[in-house]
């Protein structure tokens, strides 16, 4: 079986995506679609010329909504870029009308794959390309909190002075100020992080350090350097290799819920099971009471958002 990925939007997301994916071997084919043509012809020659050192060659491509017809996966990275010192729920009106055309584009293609969305802000564009595209809501999936729990994992690792694939930790909610790190279940290699918040003097205000580091990490990022790109590349290419491969991998995604957590109606980020058929199962998390109320603040800050940009029937 071949698995071709239709990638929308050569932006730095969108680019350092698609270089994931050749280095990692993980597709036989990639389209590239952008309304600069002549970037992505530049792109592709630029991939294509690196095929001979991946683990898997790759055929990649300057791609049009046709090759959408039998594609897998169609990943969105386009749309308004976030300027410095917006926030990612300023970004709705534009990219809402963005994403009317692109999904609607990609829909007309005959498209009956797997649409996964990076283009901020992700849950309420998530919400939309599911509207939009009118696919089942377990084929519609949002990066979400992806990248937000590897940034937390990363800080954690750093502390505790271990791998981050060793620190089980997710950040749960709105990617974006409203964001929730669910530190009542988070562990240290298999050793409950909870135990350490009052046990360690200053611990409980280390770890509220890192996770503001956490939720600000893009903006220093955005002032530094323009944008957010590498992470989020490879959180895609994670994301893509789960769905592909049929992993059943728990992932911190934006999925709908419906009715768990207490939420309903709306694309947020929790842990959920990927597969070949897209989020099988949400993976809901003990929380605490203070972990609780502020996820369903964060879901009342979405859910606003969403009816305020009229994406609710």
């Amino acid at each position: 079986m071949s698995d071709r990925v239709v990638l929308i939007g050569a932006g730095d997301v969108g680019v350092a995506y698609a270089y994931a994916l050749v280095n990692q071997g993980l597709v036989h084919e990639l389209s590239v679609i952008d309304i600069n043509e002549q970037k992505v012809r530049g792109e592709v020659m630029d991939l294509n010329h690196g095929v001979v050192w991946a683990p898997s060659p790759t055929r990649v491509k300057a791609g049009t909504y046709a090759d959408c017809a039998d594609a897998d996966v169609v990943v969105i990275t386009a749309g308004a870029a976030q300027r410095p010192g917006e926030t990612r729920l300023d970004l709705v009106g534009r990219n809402v009308q963005i994403f009317r055309g692109i999904v609607g584009s990609v829909m007309e293609a005959g498209f009956s794959g797997i649409l996964l969305v990076a283009t901020n802000p992700v849950d309420v564009m998530a919400y939309a390309a599911w509207r939009f595209s009118g696919l089942p809501a377990e084929r519609v999936i949002g990066s979400g909190t992806a990248l937000d729990s590897a940034r937390l994992r990363f800080m954690l690792g750093q502390l505790y002075g271990v791998a981050p694939g060793s620190v089980h930790a997710a950040i749960i909610g709105e990617h974006g100020d409203t964001e929730v790190p669910a530190l009542s279940s988070a562990n240290i290699a298999g050793a409950p992080l909870s135990r350490d918040l009052d046990a360690v003097p200053g611990r409980r205000e280390e770890i509220e350090r890192i996770f503001d580091e956490t939720r600000t990490a893009a903006y220093q990022i955005i002032d530094a350097k323009g944008s957010t790109s590498y992470g989020i590349g490879m959180a895609l290419a994670r994301i893509t290799r789960a769905l592909l491969r049929d992993e059943d991998a728990a992932l911190p995604v934006s999925t709908l819920l419906s009715g768990q957590y207490g939420i309903d109606d709306l694309y947020i980020g929790v842990p959920a099971v990927l597969g070949r058929s897209g989020v099988k199962s949400v993976v809901e998390l003990s929380l605490s009471a203070d972990e609780s109320e502020a996820l369903k603040h964060s879901a009342e800050v979405l859910s606003g958002i969403v009816e305020d940009a009229g994406l609710r029937r």
